[in-house]
This record gives C-alpha cells, sequence and structure tokens, in this order.
C-alpha cells in the first residue's frame, strides 16, 4: 500500500527540517554564542584575576625572606631555577618575571585596597608595561583605571604612556570656558576629555607643514588622530560645510562625541593662537547650534589647535566668548632633532646587525 510522504510528516523528527534557515534557530545560535563568548570572558577575568593574587603572595615572599635573610636579589635566579625545575609546564617563572613581580609588589605595597583591586583588573602585561615606564603609584593608577574605562590593549598603554597621556589631560593647566557654558557634569568631561598639547607625531610632517596639509593628514591617519583625541569621538568630516545667510562657510574638522551627547568643531591653525580666532569658532559654533544641533544633543563643542599659545591672550579671548570652547597647542614631531634622528639607526638597522653576529 502507497503512502504519501505527507502522510507521514507527523513522524518525522524535527532535525529532518531545515532549521537553519528559520528566524527562530538563528536566534538561538545568536544566543548560544553569546553566552558561551560570556563565559569565555568571565573566565578570562578569574583567570587572571587569580594568576595576579599568586603573583602578589610571590612577590610578598620574596621581599620579606630576602630582607629577614639579607639575600641579595641573587638569590630570584635561583629562586626561578627551581621553581621552573618543580613546574615545567607553567611559564611566569623566568628570572626577569620573578623580579617584575617583585618590583610590582613593592611598587603598590602601602597603597588602598581599592588600588589594588584595580591593578588586579588589568593583564600582567599591562601591570608589567606600567611599573616599568612610570615613577610613582598615582600616575601608575591614573593609567591603571584608564586602561579599565577604555579597554586600552598594551600597545595603546605604550603609545598613551610614552605620549605622556597623564601630564597632558590630568596634570596639564587647560585653557577654556567650560564651566561658564556648560552644566557642571558636561563641563567637567569635556575638561577631562582636553589635552595639552596634543600630540601628531604620526604625522610625520616637519614644523613648517601648511594648515589643510595637516588636516588631510590628519584624515589619513583618522585611527591614529582618533586615538589621540581620546575615547568617545565619532569623526564628521573635514571642511564641513555651513550656510549661513547665504554665504558658504567650513569648518576645519567636525566630531561628535558620544558621551558628550555633542558636536566638537576643531579648527587648526599653524602658527600662534590669535584672539580672533575664538570669535571666528564662536560663529561656527553657534551656527551649529542653529542648524545642526537636534534637541536632544547638548551645546556644541569648539577647540582651537595652534602651534603655540601665549597663556594670558588665550584667557583673555575666552573670557567673554559666550560658546564653550578650549585652546590647546599641538605637536607634529617629538622633541628629538631631525638631524639626530637621521643618525640613528633604523629597526632593520638593528636587526640586521642582530643577524649578522
Amino acid at each position: 500500500m502507497a503512502i504519501a510522504l505527507r502522510d507521514l510528516g507527523f513522524y518525522l523528527s524535527p532535525m529532518s527540517q531545515d532549521l537553519t534557515a528559520t528566524k527562530d534557530y538563528r536566534q538561538l545560535v545568536a544566543d548560544l554564542k553569546s553566552r558561551v563568548q560570556a563565559a569565555q570572558t568571565k573566565a578570562a577575568v578569574s583567570v587572571n584575576r587569580e594568576l595576579l593574587l599568586l603573583y602578589w603572595d610571590l612577590g610578598r615572599l620574596i621581599t620579606e625572606r630576602q630582607v629577614a635573610s639579607g639575600w641579595g636579589d641573587g638569590v630570584i635566579k635561583q629562586i626561578a631555577t627551581d621553581l621552573s625545575r618543580e613546574f615545567p609546564n607553567l611559564k611566569g617563572f623566568s628570572r626577569s618575571n620573578l623580579y617584575n613581580i617583585k618590583q610590582w609588589y613593592k611598587f603598590y605595597l602601602g597603597q588602598s585596597e581599592s588600588v589594588q583591586q584595580a591593578v588586579g583588573q588589568i593583564p600582567w602585561g599591562h601591570n608589567v608595561a606600567i611599573i616599568q615606564r612610570v615613577k610613582d603609584p598615582e600616575t601608575a593608577f591614573w593609567y591603571v583605571r584608564k586602561t579599565i574605562e577604555n579597554g586600552w590593549s598594551r600597545n595603546v598603554l605604550g603609545i598613551q604612556i610614552e605620549t605622556q597621556l597623564y601630564e597632558r589631560q590630568a596634570g596639564a593647566r587647560k585653557i577654556e570656558n567650560f564651566d561658564r557654558h556648560l552644566p557642571a557634569s558636561q563641563s567637567d568631561l569635556a575638561r577631562e576629555t582636553l589635552k595639552d598639547p596634543y600630540v601628531f607625531d604620526f604625522l610625520d610632517l616637519g614644523d613648517e607643514a601648511q594648515e589643510r596639509e595637516i588636516e588631510r593628514k590628519l584624515v589619513e591617519h583618522i585611527t591614529q588622530f582618533m586615538l589621540e583625541l581620546g575615547k568617545g569621538f565619532a569623526f564628521v568630516g573635514k571642511q564641513y560645510h555651513l550656510e549661513v545667510g547665504d554665504e558658504d562657510f567650513y569648518i576645519d574638522l567636525l566630531f561628535y562625541h558620544l558621551k558628550l551627547h555633542c558636536y566638537v568643531a576643531i579648527e587648526l591653525k599653524n602658527g600662534p593662537f590669535r584672539p580672533e580666532y575664538a570669535g571666528k569658532l564662536n560663529f561656527y559654533l553657534k551656527a551649529l547650534d542653529e542648524c545642526v544641533k537636534s534637541a536632544e544633543d547638548n551645546p556644541s563643542i569648539g577647540l582651537i589647535l595652534c602651534k603655540d599659545k601665549n597663556r594670558v591672550i588665550a584667557e583673555w579671548a575666552l573670557s567673554d566668548i559666550g560658546k564653550p570652547m578650549g585652546v590647546a597647542e599641538y605637536q607634529l614631531v617629538q622633541a628629538l632633532p631631525d638631524d639626530l634622528k637621521s643618525d640613528l639607526p633604523t629597526i632593520d638597522d638593528l636587526e640586521q646587525g642582530l643577524s649578522d653576529n
């Protein structure tokens, strides 16, 4: 007796159908993937925390025993040999790493519990990078907090330390009028966002580069530029067009800040700050607020970047300006002179020298 397949349909296993094409199945897989990734992240955080607790204990034991027994740092080499023999499949017991562990323990010894807890939230490699390049715990803790807030990789963290981000952002005496034109919460965040100076050494431009050339290069290197600006900036455009009173005006660079919820207009000046720059930017900010900003956006903010500035002139220029703005310097090259740079060996030269030995 012939029976049509459709008559047996209620006997078929659901898996015999093409479930992968259904929306419900794809959503289930997406949910499962999200749970697995969340578990992996949680496990990684837990492993890192346990590792750093172990390292803290090792640093304490080594330091205390050295003090009690009068041993020098030569004992660390012997400890490294013995621990590596006992745990051949575990990394982290080299002489250099044990020395880093000891230095890390001593660096944060005596700091508050909140500092020690924060330090335990970043990977060991980040911790080593900080204690090797930063001299005092207060500055180090600032870099720890910023690493947690921004999710910096070790390479990015290294760049921020090398370009002295703490000194430029947290320690700089900034020229701005945010507190007079913004609510307290927004003015504090805007002030924290501002740096002085901004370092554009990734552009590889000489000191005599023109404004449009700098602007073009910044856009070409927009990833590095936005890293230097800081977290939260979204690029809108360069030479952003505004039309006011049937005339055309152009903002050098326009961004939107996701935390401040406002537009940020940047004007580049290849020379010293002039008072008239503030008036021009004030006009641009007025135009942005009237023609571009939505009702949900906060007031637009301006930033004048110039090669150098007279602090008194800049502060006076901003004192009676009606819109929130700041003035900061930028640097195209690091302090090392070009003639000295040309005499230094390149990475390729160093690698070639090593391979020849």
